[in-house]
Parts: structure tokens; C-alpha cells; sequence
């Protein structure tokens, strides 16, 4: 006879059936019968806020629409966010959006880039090309100057026009123009995000000014945000990774940021809007997760997209940085973008509006990155195209611990790989420490065995730069 584990009499106290065949696992509440499932290997814990928050998203309705949840899923990435888990995909119909489901940290996201260079080479030179990326990426050494027309170009129009409109000065003066613009073709998702300059802060698009300088352009951002010089370490699909130009030995470049302070001014407008917008008389969600439709879920998009097109030349700005700093000391640039994903964004795909908090699209054939902690490995996949997730994989390991946690933590020797963290704050390498997370083997093994992506090509970290 079947025995009920103790975490499934838990979960039912709560209100929430939980049942495990191998790596998924259902959820059910029972008051309501919205399901959800999760991607978790049985070595991964389960966590109880993480559940209680993926119920709630799940269940997310605007009172007198016709939009709802069609499917929420999770990958093994998965742990508790703010307002909704991190590692969530939720699909809704087409006809709604959540903005707090996003929320302010719109199109966080990866880049990642071939440099040409190999270990050896950079090893010669090492304290010179770290020297040089503290200065540019932490020291407020960057030069990025921006035009109102330009900005208003990015949200309006779209990264190309962005491009061409660029100054030819600071860090642009450098840039091959045309590799930036033949490099948007490799941004997942990038062409599909809609944009309104109205959308974006004024102080970007109506400056009379010639010349301005953003001061969150060009920045990582904290928490876990970084840019990291790694190392092709194996080569584990030969024919993707030649295509992509993945050379064991080889340093690569991977970047992951968001949209800075555009991000926050779109995401807490919007999130702020769908409160107000709620139906009068209607009882509040205590999740703080509410809906929007008709019009104004368009119109999220469309500010969504602004914010989204920012993130990414946020990216360009950090890639281009590395680059030159590179290209000076090596006096050689044959970098290549290999791919920029998104993590934070909503989707309109087979349609549905696919909402991903932490988690990346993995449409068949299309690459994505999943990185693990600076003392672990990361790693380069390809996409299957797996419906039953969403056509997603998980954007990382994981957080294990909170940050509150960490810091109680003394320091230890048991990390999976060596690690160099390059930061002004010493609290940053406390609250990211390997330790915070999870091992990425088990979730990068349950993802590969349950048909969500197959792997590339494994990089290991040589030096990482955190704000």
C-alpha cells in the first residue's frame, strides 16, 4: 500500500495535495483544484513559500474577464521571489498579463561571447586584463555617451534603429557598428518585444541636451548579477558548439543584467496600475499578484518591451566595455556573440502570454545559458522545445540559502571549483557565495533527462566582477 510521505502530510495541512513520479512533481489545492508542476530532482528541497507563491500565480483572475491561467510550471532552479518563485513559467491567455509576476527587474537576462583568446594567453596578462575590467565595470570608468534621439529610437523603433543612431564617441568610437547590428539576429526574443518611448523615463527621451550620460548604462546591477570571464572546459555537442565557435581552452565572456533603473521605473508603474485598475468592490488578492486585460495588458507589453530593449543595450554596453578593455591589452578582437536570453519577460507564443520569472526560453534548436554559482560550473544548451514546460529551462542553479542566511555562514573550502570574485563590496562576495546555491549538476541532469535541452558545452569560471 502506497505511504504518504511527511512532506506530502505537510503540504496537506496546507491545503496543497503533492504527489512525485520520479523527477515531477503535482501540486493541487484543494480548495480550488489550480495545479501546478515542478521539475525537482528528489536530492532538491521543496519549499513551502516557493509552492504557496507558484499556487498563487497560478490562480491569478481579473473579476469580470475572460482571462485567466492555462498552465504553470517550474523548473529545478526553483525557490521563493518576492512576490512570485523564481524558476516559474505561467501561461495565460492572451487577453491578460501580471506585471508583478515580471516585476521590476524586466528582461534580466544573459549574454554570452567568444573572445578568440585562450587561457594561456589571457594567464600572461592577467592582473593587467583584471586591473583594467575593475576600472571599466566597477570603478565608474566607462565613457557611454547617449542621445535622446537615441534612446527614443531604442523604444519606439527597435534596437537596430538604436544602433544606427549611436554617437560615434566614448566606448561607441571603438565598436564595429556593423557586428553590433549583424549581433541582434542572436538576441532570443529581442525582434518580438514591442516598445513606447512614452513608456520609458522622461529623462531619457526628452532631454535637450546632445550629449547625455545614463548612469545605470553599462552597470551589472547587484544581487547576482555579474560578468564573469569563463573557460570552455568540455565540449558536449560537438556540430552546436563548432557552430557557435566554442573552443575547449577558449575564455568566453558571460554577462547577466537587466534593465537597471528603467526596469524599476516601468515594472513599479505597472504593477502599481493593475492594483489601482482592480474592479471596485471586489476583494483584493493577498498575493499581490493582480491581473491586467483588454487594452491594458497591450499597453504593459508595450512598456514591458521598452524596459526589455533597455536591458539589452545594457548588455551591449558591459560586452563592448570587455571587449575594448580586452582588445587593448591583446591588441585582437575576434569576439563573437554567441547568444543573448531573457529571464524576466512575457512572451506572446502558441498563443498564449508566457510569463518567465527566472527562467529562460528553450525553443527547439535555440541556445540557452543556465550559469551556477562562481564556484561551479555553467552551462551552454540547446533548446528542446519541450510543451509540457513551456518551451523553457531553468536560468540557473538556484538559490539554496537567503542572503540574511549567508552572512551567518563562515567561509569553507568545499566548493566545486575554485573562484576569484572581483568587487568594492565585500558583503557581495559573502551573499553570493558558492555556498548560497544550489549544485548545478542535478539541475542541469533533470532537465537533459526530462527532454528540456541537451547540453553544449560546460564553462568554468576564472574571474568574476560583481557590483
Amino acid at each position: 500500500m502506497y505511504s504518504i510521505s511527511r512532506i506530502e502530510k505537510a503540504f496537506l495541512r496546507k491545503g496543497i495535495r503533492v504527489s512525485r513520479v520520479n523527477d515531477i512533481v503535482s501540486l493541487t489545492r484543494i480548495t480550488d483544484g489550480v495545479s501546478a508542476s515542478v521539475l525537482l530532482p528528489a536530492a532538491l528541497p521543496l519549499e513551502e513559500k516557493a509552492v504557496t507563491q507558484l499556487m498563487n500565480f497560478a490562480a491569478v483572475r481579473v473579476p469580470g474577464s475572460e482571462g485567466h491561467v492555462c498552465k504553470a510550471c517550474a523548473t529545478p532552479d526553483f525557490h521563493p521571489g518576492a512576490i512570485a518563485p523564481v524558476g516559474s513559467i505561467v501561461a495565460t491567455t492572451p487577453d491578460m498579463v501580471i506585471p508583478a509576476a515580471i516585476g521590476t527587474d524586466i528582461n534580466c537576462g544573459m549574454r554570452l561571447l567568444t573572445t578568440g583568446l585562450t587561457l594561456a594567453q589571457l594567464e600572461t596578462r592577467r592582473e593587467d586584463v583584471c586591473r583594467r575590467l575593475t576600472h571599466a565595470l566597477l570603478q565608474n570608468g566607462r565613457d557611454i555617451p547617449m542621445t535622446g534621439a537615441a534612446f527614443r529610437a531604442l523604444f519606439d523603433d527597435g534596437p537596430q534603429a538604436c544602433l544606427d543612431r549611436l554617437l560615434k564617441q566614448g566606448l561607441w568610437a571603438s565598436a564595429d557598428g556593423d557586428r553590433l547590428q549583424r549581433e541582434v539576429d542572436a538576441c532570443i526574443g529581442l525582434t518580438d518585444f514591442g516598445g513606447k518611448a512614452a513608456w520609458a523615463p522622461p529623462a531619457l527621451t526628452t532631454t535637450a541636451r546632445d550629449v547625455l550620460r545614463d548612469p545605470s548604462l553599462g552597470t551589472p546591477g547587484a544581487g547576482n548579477h555579474f560578468v564573469e570571464l569563463q573557460v570552455v572546459d568540455g565540449i558536449l555537442e560537438r556540430r552546436a558548439a563548432w557552430q557557435y565557435g566554442l573552443r575547449e581552452g577558449d575564455v568566453v565572456i558571460m554577462i547577466h543584467s537587466g534593465s537597471r533603473d528603467v526596469g524599476f521605473y516601468v515594472g513599479q508603474r505597472w504593477m502599481d496600475n493593475a492594483r489601482n485598475q482592480w474592479p471596485a468592490g471586489e476583494k483584493h488578492p493577498a498575493s499581490g499578484l493582480y491581473g491586467l486585460t483588454g487594452a491594458l495588458a497591450d499597453e504593459y507589453l508595450q512598456a514591458m518591451g521598452a524596459a526589455a530593449r533597455y536591458a539589452w543595450l545594457n548588455r551591449v554596453a558591459l560586452a563592448e566595455m570587455v571587449r575594448q578593455c580586452l582588445a587593448d591589452v591583446f591588441q585582437q578582437d575576434d569576439s563573437r556573440l554567441t547568444v543573448d536570453v531573457p529571464h524576466n519577460v512575457v512572451l506572446r507564443e502558441g498563443g498564449m502570454n508566457i510569463h518567465r520569472k527566472g527562467a529562460t526560453p528553450a525553443a527547439a534548436g535555440d541556445l540557452a545559458l543556465i550559469p551556477g554559482s562562481m564556484g561551479d560550473y555553467s552551462y551552454v544548451v540547446s533548446g528542446l522545445g519541450n510543451a509540457e514546460w513551456l518551451n523553457s529551462c531553468s536560468h540557473g542553479a538556484g538559490r539554496r540559502m537567503r542572503r540574511q542566511a549567508v552572512r551567518a555562514l563562515r567561509p569553507t573550502a568545499d566548493d566545486a571549483l575554485p573562484w576569484h570574485c572581483v568587487t568594492l563590496r565585500e558583503e557581495r562576495r559573502v551573499e553570493e557565495a558558492p555556498a548560497a546555491y544550489k549544485r548545478i549538476g542535478p539541475v542541469i541532469d533533470a532537465q537533459e533527462e526530462a527532454g528540456l535541452i541537451q547540453r553544449v558545452a560546460r564553462l568554468r569560471p576564472w574571474m568574476t566582477f560583481k557590483a
